[in-house]
């Protein structure tokens, strides 16, 4: 019984890789052949728009982070309270990572196009994000040895076909010549999602989720490492993952995400 096992076992996971890039060929023509036969909607309104999926009227809803801003942790400020002043947030819970910086404010339409690039297969989406993403992160990428993006673990990776944070992060090697290694940093526990849990649950979720690789520890030690991801709410799974980068010896760890939450009221301290 043993033998006949075996090959069994053997071919498995050849067929499985196989039925999935099968279906991922499939999805994408399907998909161009509605783009052929119809008009590119923009994603949030669902208005004929010509270009990348936002039409005029949405890209101007967009809220832009524009300085001043906490220099830690690029929270928006409502005035500007002179330079250097850190927001109540760097000085009350410091995270791992040095700096973040976002490229506008997880509202309405950011919610949506992060949404549909997560998890409705829209990775035409991804050039504009991205290069949204390196305008913001400039003075991060200016001194980076390397991008990584924040990884999925193995088998969310297989359902989902790709990694948006990859996507995103080769948009921004395009744009900012530094690149991307997305084989330094593992997912090694599948976690819940992070919706809907509280700020603690979020931290506990990921805690001890992500590692480097004993055999590619050499190649983080002494690099200014910019983790790369779509959205930042809590912080607790990019925290997390400069934990893992900053045990192996890492220069410095910043952040570089699409959209980030921000709450009302006043930021300055």
């Amino acid at each position: 019984m043993e033998a006949e096992t075996v090959p069994a076992r053997s071919i498995a996971a050849p067929l499985r890789a196989a039925w999935s890039a099968g279906r991922h060929v499939l999805s994408r023509m399907a998909k161009l052949a509605l783009d052929i036969a119809l008009p590119t909607q923009c994603v949030s309104c669902r208005e004929p728009v010509d270009g990348e999926g936002v039409c005029a009227s949405c890209w101007a809803r967009l809220s832009f982070i524009e300085r001043p801003y906490c220099p830690r942790l690029g929270i928006p400020f409502v005035y500007d309270p002179g330079p250097d002043m850190l927001s109540m947030e760097a000085i009350a819970s410091p995270p791992a990572y040095q700096r973040a910086r976002a490229a506008v404010r997880y509202d309405d339409v950011a919610r949506t196009l992060v949404h549909a690039l997560k998890y409705q297969d829209r990775t035409d989406l991804a050039p504009a994000m991205g290069r949204w993403m390196a305008r913001a992160g400039g003075e991060l990428l200016s001194g980076a040895d390397m991008l990584i993006p924040v990884p999925l673990h193995w088998r969310r990776a297989w359902r989902r076909r790709y990694n948006q944070s990859g996507a995103l992060a080769q948009i921004i090697t395009r744009q900012s010549g530094v690149k991307v290694r997305g084989d330094l940093l593992r997912r090694v526990r599948a976690t819940e999602q992070q919706i809907g849990l509280s700020r603690a649950q979020r931290a506990t979720n990921v805690q001890g989720a992500f590692q480097v690789p004993p055999d590619r520890q050499t190649e983080i030690q002494g690099r200014r490492i910019v983790l790369v991801d779509d959205v930042l709410t809590s912080g607790a799974t990019l925290d997390t993952c400069a934990r893992a980068l900053l045990r192996a010896k890492a220069a410095q760890v910043d952040v570089l995400v699409f959209a980030r939450v921000v709450e009302s009221g006043p930021r300055p301290i």
